[in-house]
């Protein structure tokens, strides 16, 4: 066992990084689709709120 305590040792740190750094990019990503999912309903809001208003090009163009 004291043999294969340096090897464990040395590993570790290793295993502490790579979890670490999969837990921080998993974090970014569900914050991101979170986003997206979030951007998606506020656009869909914003173009039923301008439909509700009528065609927008009858008013840009003067009624024509």
């Amino acid at each position: 066992m004291e043999s294969v305590l340096p090897y464990v040792l040395a590993i570790v740190p290793t295993i502490g990084v790579g979890t670490l750094f999969y837990f921080v990019i998993k974090s970014i990503l569900e914050g991101d689709r979170r986003e997206r999912l979030a951007q998606a309903r506020w656009e869909a809001a914003h173009d039923r709120a301008a439909n509700a208003d009528g065609p927008a090009s009858d008013k840009s163009t003067g009624g024509r």
